[in-house]
């Protein structure tokens, strides 16, 4: 995302510090639906069918949720939403393809828990590829009021937005349609708990855009300093951001100006 001359100002703080020693890459961050106060973070490829529960005043763990018969070769995000019933769920994306080889990725829809506890868990899987060729991507939006996915590819020069189908099919390939070119190198983005707006972010900033995707931009946004910024998620104030780095064990709040807040 290249910084606009009319880039709005924003105000970060640190929240708390991750202690965790289990927390060495992370890729995806995500407001719990169910709980509130809790936040659902995962690292990236290598560390396993992981998602981790914290609390997002004081970073410490809460739970520890294992994704029952998954083996993820590179999950990058996540995301919280709804099912067809309503209930609350965790998205969970195994879709990095640093090759752009793969003749599909996968999404996982996981129940949120009643009850937060260490468990293992199921899920249900939904393979997906694109309609043109295979992708990297890293940033997956979800509608926090019904089934629906967004999917933004990771591309040196530009990425894409891609509507993923609804409903989505277990037990096929299903098909994301390609929307509009995006920026390059997005790595997260995030649906608002009430649905207004949008963001997405690359390392050094964040693009806010009023309404779903396709949306409307409305502001693009400096973030703080980190070594590799790839989490973000809305505060459930629906005002901030909480975003997180790999090799970096702080959690920051960005609080975004009132102009970034526009919905028309």
């Amino acid at each position: 995302m290249s910084l606009a001359p009319s880039a709005h100002a924003a105000s970060a703080n640190t929240v708390c510090r991750f202690t965790d020693k289990r927390f060495t890459e992370i890729s995806g961050l995500a407001t719990s639906i169910r709980h509130p106060g809790v936040l659902y973070l995962h690292n990236d490829s290598g560390d396993g069918p992981y998602v981790y529960a914290v609390d997002s005043s004081t970073c410490a763990t809460v739970a520890t949720l294992t994704i029952r018969g998954v083996d993820p070769r590179d999950a990058e995000a996540i995301a919280t939403g709804r099912d067809e019933q309503g209930r609350a769920v965790i998205w969970f994306a195994d879709i990095g393809d640093n090759l752009d080889s793969w003749p599909f990725v996968r999404v996982y829809e996981i129940r949120e828990p009643k009850r937060l506890a260490s468990n293992t868990v199921d899920a249900r899987e939904y393979r997906f590829t694109y309609g043109d060729r295979p992708h990297n991507a890293e940033a997956l939006l979800a509608n926090p009021a019904k089934p629906q996915l967004w999917i933004v590819t990771k591309q040196l020069a530009h990425g894409s937005l891609y509507r993923l189908p609804v409903p989505l099919r277990v037990g096929a390939v299903n098909t994301a349609r390609k929307i509009r070119q995006e920026s390059g190198l997005v790595t997260d983005g995030s649906v608002s708990p009430d649905g207004l707006r949008y963001a997405l972010r690359d390392y050094d900033e964040v693009e806010i855009y009023a309404g779903l995707p396709p949306g409307r931009k409305t502001a693009t946004i400096p973030l703080p300093f980190q070594l590799q910024g790839e989490a973000m998620t809305w505060a459930a104030d629906g005002r901030s951001l909480l975003i997180a780095s790999e090799r970096d064990k702080r959690l920051l709040r960005v609080t975004l100006p009132l102009s970034a807040l526009a919905v028309r």
